[in-house]
């Protein structure tokens, strides 16, 4: 193959944007906010969402967008997910810290104003708000002519969790259980990769997929048994995990179930930088996944398509799973049964180790060492 079919080539370099990321924040000076009072700053790590002080409960934030999955959006005009994905992107995060998420606002960035695309974006919005049951509580749209160049789409969650029922990884400990919660597809991460694998493959967003892409844990509605478009499929929404995990989050709080809210350790949203992201929830302790969920058939299929390293696949994508818990042992099938009566397809896939702050998994080769 003449050209090498990973992240970096295709105009990401993961480790470039993290470089990028921590020069940022260490260029940044430390909040007004005095420590104890409203709005000062939660020292939080991991990152996947932000915490500040509020009275007795402390307030979450976190903000996101859907990135070039909105290439695609706009190629082949079809807008009916991308509201999804935004939302999808931010509460997902704020899950991670263990916040109910309250409310949404969103940002449309656009060369020029389109009434019919608009609208299909704001009723996508819509849907996402109702999954996630957050109030979409305002917005801005602006038209920027000669700085964007197509339509873009990002927002910001806001959420609460009461004092002392935070998730942020500080009570992990060796022999916790991970369990895997199913994701609905690509999501919302490497579709810089994407695009290129098919341009390469000349496979364009009108052609129908040549798999059946159902499986026992999800099921793509527009597919009739004959054809779904490339387009389609890639383009299908990402899963928001408001339920479940708010709903564990508030049966954890009461004296019936078998496990508490403190036996929920950490929670890892899977995004850009695939299963790396459990790097981020400790400094020192490492994670093995010894029974991955499903690989869902897309990401086969752009492997097989693309030639892409499986370690890149892993590194790129979710794989087929969209978060991760890490939970105390000795609840652990409880949790997982809990879950698995509330979303199809959890499982146990693996455990907290102490093998030198790494990821490892049971396909050889798959490791990482670094988010």
């Amino acid at each position: 193959m003449a050209d090498v079919m990973d992240y970096a080539s295709a105009g990401v370099d993961i480790d470039l944007e993290g470089a990028a990321v921590a020069s940022l924040i260490s260029s940044l000076t430390k909040s007004v906010r005095a420590k104890g009072t409203k709005g000062a700053p939660v020292d939080l790590p991991g990152g996947f969402g932000g915490l500040i002080e509020f009275g007795d409960v402390y307030l979450a934030m976190a903000t996101d967008g859907v990135g070039s999955k909105l290439q695609i959006a706009s190629a082949i005009n079809k807008w009916d997910g991308v509201g999804i994905d935004c939302i999808a992107m931010n509460v997902n995060d704020l899950l991670c810290v263990g916040a109910e998420p309250l409310a949404f606002v969103d940002y449309i960035a656009v060369p020029k104003p389109d009434p019919i695309i608009h609208g299909a974006i704001g009723q996508s919005l819509s849907l996402g708000c109702e999954q996630a049951r957050v109030t979409l509580a305002g917005g801005e749209t602006a038209s920027l002519p000669g700085i964007v160049t197509e339509v873009d789409l990002s927002g910001t969650a806001l959420g609460w969790v009461p004092k002392g029922e935070t998730i942020t990884g500080e009570h992990l400990a060796v022999g916790d259980v991970l369990i895997g919660l199913p994701s609905s597809g690509i999501h919302s991460n490497g579709f810089s990769l994407v695009r290129k694998i098919l341009e390469y493959a000349q496979v364009k967003y009108d052609d129908p997929i040549p798999f059946n892409p159902n499986t026992e844990c999800r099921t793509i509605p527009q597919y009739d048994g004959k054809s779904l478009t490339v387009g389609d499929l890639v383009l299908h929404p990402t899963r928001i995990y408001c339920q479940p995990c708010v709903d564990l989050f508030e049966a954890a709080r009461h004296d019936a179930t078998p496990f508490s809210i403190n036996d929920i350790h950490g929670i890892c949203h899977v995004t850009g930088g695939g299963l790396s992201n459990l790097l981020r929830l400790h400094s020192t302790l490492g994670w093995h996944i010894h029974a991955p969920l499903p690989v869902l058939p897309e990401f086969e299929w752009l492997q097989s398509i693309g030639g892409v390293d499986t370690k890149e696949m892993y590194r790129t994508f979710n794989m087929g799973i969209g978060m991760i818990l890490a939970v105390k042992n000795e609840v652990a099938t409880v949790i997982c049964d809990w879950l698995c009566n509330h979303v199809e397809g959890c499982a146990i896939i693996g455990s907290v180790v102490d093998n030198g702050h790494r990821v490892t998994h049971a396909i050889e080769g798959v490791e990482f060492s670094h988010y």
